[in-house]
């Protein structure tokens, strides 16, 4: 069961997307959905705020809380700029995210969430899938400032951004610019600080939005470029101590690249001492076998040496045999004899 709990855990993360960035702690495909179910944008802000949506765990001035996102609106025509900040000190504001809604000439409305590259890397884009769940659909006959809602299967709901309650709300007459009185150290009374969960957690809750079936994708084609240029050149934040943290970030990431490599030039180092020690020992095990072989054949000289003068008796022995006897070299006797005896061969 443990086994395949990590395994499931494991894989949820990869789903999720992690970055090794900042980011990691705001996912923008659930920053995202969100917007687009919100009534309004001040209702936006709430509900990213919210404890219980546990959308926000970003941490960016490192007190083991989660921060309080503000959300400011520009607008320029028909175009809408919603940029997400995080007053992080008195004296810094880091840009997390902008939002952008925009209607081109022919009246259709496009929708994108950019990720601040600070936090997520460049051309970090998120935006609405041609088809997938959006979970709500706003009542066509809404023309109030509160949007009725229906909620609907999720997964038989066609994305259609004109029809998303907070782009409805922004088009509609009844639309009323929000402008957040809160900044560092002045938050509204129903926010929490809650602690910061663990990243891999975090990004595990939230696998779901990812991978194109719940109806976000990623894109590095900006759809309306020329605002995001207005917005990055003119009204970007940002904070030295974040730029600082990525600094050591990567710094960090290096050296643990560098030990790792340490160590594994040391593993095959070890390997290599490892096998001259087994060649070592083979090689003693050898010339101990070619000693005791050495000392075996010593032995087996040693032994043959009583042979010889055992051989050389019998020779003797043998040699006295010849003096007497049939066929002896030395005595007469018996036929076939040297000297003696009837039919000998004299020598």
């Amino acid at each position: 069961m443990c086994l395949s709990g990590l395994t499931t855990f494991s894989q949820n993360e990869a789903a999720a997307g992690e970055l090794g960035l900042p980011g990691d702690n705001l996912d923008l495909y659930a920053v995202l959905d969100l917007f687009q179910k919100s009534k309004t944008i001040e209702d936006f802000e709430k509900s990213l705020n919210d404890e219980k949506k546990k959308i926000n765990n970003l941490d960016l001035n490192d007190d083991k809380k989660v921060d309080f996102i503000k959300v400011e609106t520009k607008k320029d025509g028909d175009d809408f700029t919603f940029i997400l900040r995080d007053p992080i000190s008195k004296t810094e504001t880091q840009d997390v995210a902008v939002i952008m809604v925009s209607k081109d000439k022919n009246k259709k409305i496009s929708l994108q969430i950019i990720g601040d590259k600070d936090l997520y890397g460049k051309d970090y884009i998120v935006e609405p899938s041609a088809k997938g769940s959006g979970g709500v659909t706003a009542n066509p006959a809404y023309t109030g400032a509160d949007p009725v809602t229906v909620n609907v299967p999720a997964s038989t709901t066609t994305i259609v951004v004109e029809q998303a309650p907070i782009v409805q709300y922004v088009y509609s007459p009844a639309y009323v610019p929000y402008y957040p009185p809160y900044y560092y150290g002045y938050y509204p009374p129903w926010f929490g600080f809650a602690t910061v969960m663990a990243v891999g957690i975090y990004r595990s809750n939230h696998y779901y939005y990812h991978g194109g079936g719940y109806g976000y994708h990623n894109t590095n084609v900006y759809v309306n470029h020329n605002n995001y240029n207005n917005y990055n050149n003119n009204s970007r934040n940002t904070s030295n101590r974040v730029s600082h943290n990525n600094i050591n970030n990567s710094r960090n990431n290096i050296n643990i690249g560098n030990n790792n490599n340490r160590n594994n030039n040391s593993s095959r180092d070890a390997n290599r001492n490892s096998a001259s020690t087994r060649d070592n020992k083979s090689s003693s095990r050898d010339a101990n076998r070619n000693s005791a072989s050495t000392r075996d054949a010593g032995r087996s000289s040693t032994s043959s040496r009583p042979s010889a003068s055992n051989s050389m008796s019998s020779s003797r022995s043998s040699g006295s045999s010849f003096s007497g006897g049939s066929g002896g070299y030395r005595s007469g006797g018996g036929g076939g004899g040297f000297r003696g005896g009837g039919g000998g061969r004299r020598r």
